[in-house]
């Protein structure tokens, strides 16, 4: 064997030696054969609380405290987690009796890491509820699993090890073991290592980056180093996770040093500017530094600052959810009020709250100030939101003189221009850390933005263009979709007859939701930006004619008052812009209740959005002028649409509403631009018009460029099919629905054949829907792309060709897996672009398992709703069905395991039989629709009357048959079983007694009572 192809057990081994001999923890050995493996280990746990003096009362409570908070079977995951951590950061606080003060006994000694105790141990065994599960590597502090790490073969993608954990924490796998688990590592020799932690999608894992030019080892082995080092790994634990709105965070690498960075600073009572660019979390940062400051300096206090009404609230709700208290001033009284008192440390406030900046003489005003400066209490850090807006403004030298001595840091999410960097350096300082809009596309914190001017008054200007613009729209769905979008065409005449260029592109805009893959799907949404309220209101009144009404909502600073037409009736039958608003906006609001504190236009607004964020499906589209577009909460969509003149800082903010992560579907972020804003450099677009400032960096750093959709799409659309070509190229020749069945699926003569090509199974699957999505992106503009005609026909032949045998090879596996994570959109995919059968019938047992099926409507009709490649075929039939009992039989060993045994026995002996045609098709036939009702069910027809439930039965299965045994054992276990009993040490050592008394054999009472931690009637 080369080192090219070793196993995963080689990289194991070096992973191991690692924490070992370079990170210094302690190996507890391989944990697969011990029986009790928890992620509170009492022993280890013990023996560090002992040696840092507490007594054995302290150490049982705190015990007894921690396990019963990790296993609260009335909450899930996220706030069992969210409550362990509480403990493990501030210690437990235990009474020993009544009237003795009250204790805190602390698990982790935060100050000092090397005097906590770090173990790593390998293959852990966790028997949980109907679930085995052996994470490759677990990592633990004092007795506490607070790390695992899946490990992969070089020739697996790492995402099989995402994927593995992100199943183990579902409450019917082993869930609860995850409740003390602050970080997820996956990892391989080839990629490297990602890490997340509880509930993290696959799509959000990170990847660390450090000292790039050091490239002498393993990428896995490297960051494993960096993260896991003692004083690294608690200082993260410690400082750098939050509870955010129901969501766990961890640091995203630039966050982790621009806080660090940020930390000198503040220590040298020095300010600057921390520019991270839009979309890469800059409100995070500013939550855990908050936190940092008021943590390590008793006397600080923290004002965030910002120049807009609705970013003062986001920041409030921000720190909130963070679980920080924030007091948010109301008046400039009641700020230079709470300023000058010791409490509260965290406000936030308007920077116009800082007093008036239209004074006659502005020199002699702030001399004033500076010569009577407000009486803060305490060391004051302010924190400046947006400062690239204001920080030239004159209120922030109001600001300054009124505070002489606070820290002030800026925060911008945007590159400064030449123009503003004097004012920036006076005001605030150097920069203190970066992470330029370059370097989040490159590490994938935000998506690519791809840009497409429109010039819709060129475009739809004679009946014969709006009818070539519509062929050219809808050209690459396929029969049944074009037809049913010519059959709503007639509506979107009325629209387009109006001769009115809002009209053209609201057309537009609505062909778009029909036909582009992303805004078709129940996730893609866009936003509409104009160029006034009053063509706002326009843009909303004619959507209200397109499939889009009630899907649509127009958001824009205009609160509807009766004086605002007083003056406006001329006695003509016409509206006037401010009626016409008024009017729009009246019969808008007309069903909105007003909620307490809030105008109708408050509640609306806030309804819509939360819409918006929260079901797309429902609304698909926001029509806005200035809001929403700026401010860390301002909601992230698909395409946005603009129709209104921006430039710089203003467009930047405004595009960066597309660049964020959200579903697995979303790879790109798409503008589309009816003004023409931008020039087209070489491909690539350049947003800013002004100079920046480049003093410090490289110009091609700062720049933010734009690609090309049709150049973007035809790269992505290229690599795609070339990816799936070369999985399947291995498959022999003639490469038909059987070789393509052996090679993905393998032998089913062979048991463990069907688990050991797992991976390369989910390989096709995803690389089909990477195909399918990259096709769907340009699918409207082939040959645009570049694509001849035959080239078109070519790919769309393949596309065809790879969705079938996708299903062929689901369907021969009898694969159940949990897809919706990075193919949530496949189906409406499938329904724009495969081409149907001229004939389809819909089976009403389409969506089940075959054996499901089996059971239901018998063997011969379940075979007839297979794909036509293996229903036509009986080897494959053959196959198809044996690998689906054999799927099943793998799943539900634990379940019962002579049972399944038994069954894996008799499906042996009849694959022998067929393929030695010892009997003939029909008799097989018979034969496996037995074998699939028995397995199906988990129970033989001749089963004794008392054994009438599934526990019973696997008992009676597993001790010899003996029907009084089994029935004494279920007695025994439902008397001494309590609520709550697994995963609780003590309440499982009960059950264990009680059967100890019936079998006396220490062995044999692990063995039964493992089959009965997996069956659901205890």
């Amino acid at each position: 064997m080369t080192t090219v192809d070793k196993p995963e057990r080689a990289t194991q081994n070096r992973v191991i030696k690692l924490f070992s001999e370079q990170l210094g923890y302690t190996y507890l050995g391989n944990l697969q054969s011990k029986p009790d493996n928890r992620n509170i280990e009492p022993p280890q746990l013990s023996k560090y609380l002992s040696a840092n003096g507490y007594s054995q009362a302290h150490i049982n409570k705190a015990l007894d405290k921690l396990q019963t908070t990790a296993n609260n079977h009335a909450q899930n995951l996220y706030n069992n987690n969210k409550a362990v951590y509480q403990l493990l950061r501030y210690g437990v606080a235990v009474k020993i009796a009544a009237g003795e003060p009250t204790d805190t006994v602390h698990i982790i000694n935060w100050q000092h890491p090397e005097a906590n105790d770090f173990y790593i141990a390998e293959e852990v065994t966790i028997y949980d509820g109907e679930k085995t599960k052996r994470p490759d590597i677990v990592l633990y502090i004092n007795g506490i699993a607070i790390a695992v790490l899946e490990l992969k073969n070089s020739r697996v993608s790492l995402g099989e090890g995402i994927r593995q954990s992100l199943n183990n924490q579902k409450s019917s796998v082993i869930g609860a073991f995850f409740s003390t688990i602050q970080f997820i590592f996956a990892g391989n020799d080839s990629e490297g290592l990602k890490y997340g932690t509880i509930g993290t999608p696959e799509k959000f894992f990170l990847n660390w980056k450090e000292d790039e030019q050091d490239n002498t080892d393993y990428k896995l082995d490297k960051y494993l180093r960096k993260i896991c080092n003692k004083s690294r790994l608690i200082e993260l634990i410690h400082d750098f996770i939050l509870f955010d709105g129901n969501k766990k965070k961890l640091p995203r690498v630039h966050q982790y040093f621009g806080i660090k960075a940020a930390q000198k600073y503040i220590q040298r009572k020095q300010g600057g500017i921390i520019w991270h660019t839009q979309g890469s979390g800059k409100s995070i940062v500013m939550v855990l530094l908050a936190k940092w400051i008021l943590e390590n300096n008793p006397r600080a206090r923290v004002v965030v600052i910002t120049d807009r009404d609705e970013l003062d609230k986001q920041i409030k709700q921000v720190f909130e959810e963070a679980g920080e208290k924030i007091h948010r001033s109301h008046s400039g009284r009641d700020l230079m009020k709470q300023l000058g008192q010791q409490t509260p440390r965290l406000l936030c406030s308007l920077v116009h709250k800082f007093g008036n900046k239209e004074v006659d003489n502005f020199e002699a005003f702030i001399e004033q100030l500076k010569s009577q400066p407000s009486p803060a209490v305490g060391e004051l850090f302010v924190f400046v939101d947006e400062c690239h807006r204001t920080q030239s403004g004159k209120l922030h030298r109001t600001m300054k003189a009124l505070l002489p001595n606070a820290v002030f840091i800026g925060f911008t999410g945007t590159p400064l221009l030449k123009q503003d960097k004097a004012t920036s350096l006076e005001v605030f300082g150097n920069y203190i850390h970066t992470y330029k809009f370059k370097e989040a596309v490159e590490d994938k914190v935000v998506l690519d933005l791809v840009y497409e001017a429109r010039d819709i008054d060129q475009r739809l200007n004679s009946p014969q263009e709006i009818d070539a613009w519509f062929t050219a729209k809808t050209s690459g769905l396929n029969e049944y979709q074009q037809a049913a979008l010519k059959k709503k065409w007639g509506t979107m005449q009325k629209v387009l007859s109006s001769e009115s260029r809002l009209g053209k592109i609201v057309a537009d805009i609505v062909s778009d939701f029909s036909s582009k893959a992303r805004l078709s799907s129940e996730s893609g949404n866009a936003i509409l930006v104009a160029s006034s309220i009053f063509d706002a209101c326009h843009y909303y009144n004619l959507f209200q004619d397109t499939a889009l009404t009630g899907k649509c909502a127009l958001v824009t600073s205009y609160n509807p008052q009766n004086t605002d037409i007083s003056d406006e009736e001329t006695g003509a039958n016409t509206e006037t812009k401010k009626q016409f608003i008024y009017n729009t906006y009246t019969n808008l609001l007309k069903a909105i209740q007003a909620k307490s504190g809030k105008s109708k236009a408050e509640t609306y607004e806030n309804e819509v959005k939360q819409q918006f964020i929260h079901e797309p499906a429902k609304m698909k589209l926001l029509i806005v002028v200035d809001k929403l577009l700026t401010g860390f909460d301002a909601p992230s969509c698909s395409y946005l649409y603009i129709d209104k003149s921006m430039q710089d800082h203003g467009l930047f903010q405004a595009i960066c509403r597309v660049n964020r992560l959200d579903t697995e579907d979303k790879l790109i972020g798409c503008i589309v631009d009816y003004k023409n804003l931008l020039e087209n450099l070489t491909g690539a677009i350049q947003v800013y018009t002004k100079e920046l400032d480049y003093d410090d960096f490289e110009a091609k750093d700062c720049d933010i460029l734009l690609k090309n959709r049709l150049k973007e799409g035809r790269e992505r659309l290229d690599n795609a099919l070339e990816a799936i070509e070369l999985i399947c190229e291995p498959v022999p020749q003639p490469k038909n629905d059987l070789d393509y069945i052996h090679y993905f699926c393998g032998n089913t003569d062979i048991a463990t054949d069907l688990k050991q090509r797992e991976v390369l199974r989910m390989t096709l699957y995803q690389t089909t829907v990477s195909f399918i999505r990259a096709y769907a992106n340009i699918a409207d503009d082939m040959e645009g792309a570049g694509y001849r005609a035959d080239e078109i026909k070519y790919i769309t032949n393949r596309l065809n060709h790879y969705h079938k045998l996708r299903e062929i090879i689901r369907k021969a596996s009898g694969e159940v897996l949990d897809l919706k994570a990075y193919e949530a959109d496949m189906q409406n995919l499938i329904d724009l672009y495969i081409q149907a059968e001229d004939s389809v019938v819909i089976s009403p047992f389409a969506n089940l398992p075959i054996l499901e099926i089996i059971q239901k409507i018998g063997i011969e009709k379940a075979i007839n709703t297979l794909p036509d490649g293996i229903k036509d075929n009986q080897d494959a039939a053959a196959e198809t069905i044996e690998n689906n009992v054999r799927s099943k039989i793998i799943k539900d060993q634990l379940l019962d395991p002579a049972y399944f045994e038994k069954m894996s026995l008799l499906l042996a002996e009849i694959i022998l039989q067929r393929k030695q045609k010892a009997i003939d098709y029909q008799r097989y036939l018979q034969e496996m629709a037995n074998l699939a009702n028995q397995v199906s069910s988990g129970t033989m027809n001749n089963m004794p009357p008392l054994l009438n439930t599934q526990a019973k039965r696997a008992l009676y299965n597993n001790l010899g048959q003996n029907e009084a045994l089994a029935l004494q054992i279920d007695t025994a276990i439902l008397e001494s079983k309590s609520d709550g009993w697994r995963g609780n040490q003590a309440k499982e050592n009960g059950i264990k007694r009680a059967i100890y008394k019936i079998l006396n054999d220490l062995k044999e009472v692990e063995r039964i009572f493992a089959i009965i931690e997996q069956q659901r009637d205890y």
